[in-house]
């Protein structure tokens, strides 16, 4: 078996193409595959569909392809703190689906097991089920692309909404420690959905800060098993970055 590791970021993610579906892991600014997203910048890969919880802010993670019009579309939760976002998906330069955020992980979750479709009573009697959420704005303001409903469909008198899985083309993925076989392990808020992306990619890029030789991670300590991961690069410690800072004066302190 050849080795899964790659020498650079950059030649691990060299045949993303144009077009390419990525599941992208992090959540808020926790466990984001930075390197990896800085190495596709750099080449002239555009018209990506991403799934991530969230799309960066304006000058890190995933905020950085969107402010370079790299990506055509983003399947997401949450994505309140990016202005160029905003401005994108208003102006009907960028195509959205919001979806809630137990949805979207269970959906990548799905993607990964084989498992093709689910139902789920979220959204439920809302626009999510009914359909006519806005996808894409025309330039006018009028709505280009709307959602189209979805199936619904009632077990144990209660209504469900039916929910496709997601697979991608390719997983970008954080880790903190990962062995050469792929094995990964995640910190903290970095478990919400690295594991679940790199589990819908059909080639999962990971990240890590630190790699080890096959064996030196207990095996109750893996969260995420090697056979999910096709490629891993040794990138060092991450910078950790602060989403939002609420700083207190202290008293006596001149406001």
């Amino acid at each position: 078996m050849s080795s899964k590791v790659y020498d650079t970021a950059e030649h691990a993610v060299a045949d993303i193409g144009t077009g390419a579906t990525l599941a992208v892991g992090g959540f808020g600014l926790c466990g984001i595959p930075d390197a990896l997203i800085a190495a596709l910048a750099n080449t002239p890969v555009t018209d990506l569909k991403v799934f991530s919880n969230n799309c960066g802010v304006d000058d890190h993670g995933l905020g950085i392809l969107l402010s370079l019009g790299r990506i055509a579309r983003v399947t997401a939760s949450y994505v309140g703190e990016n202005k160029e976002f905003a401005r994108q998906y208003l102006a009907g330069e960028l195509e959205v689906e919001l979806i809630p955020q137990g949805t979207l992980a269970e959906r990548l979750r799905a993607g990964g097991t084989g498992i093709p479709a689910f139902f789920t009573p979220a959204g439920v009697g809302s626009p999510i089920a009914e359909g006519g959420m806005p996808w894409r704005y025309a330039p006018d303001g009028s709505v280009a692309i709307a959602s189209p409903p979805k199936e619904t469909r009632v077990f144990g008198e209660k209504r469900y909404v039916l929910e496709e899985a997601i697979t991608a083309d390719f997983a970008l993925v954080h880790a903190r420690l990962g062995d050469t076989d792929g094995n990964l392990v995640f910190e903290k808020t970095a478990m919400n959905f690295n594991p679940l992306a790199a589990m819908a990619g059909r080639i999962t890029i990971a990240q890590v800060e630190e790699l080890v030789e096959p064996g030196a991670i207990d095996p109750g300590r893996v969260h995420l098993p090697g056979v999910f991961v096709q490629r891993v690069v040794h990138t060092g410690p991450q910078a950790k970055r602060i989403e939002k800072r609420t700083v207190t004066a202290s008293e006596g302190a001149d406001r």
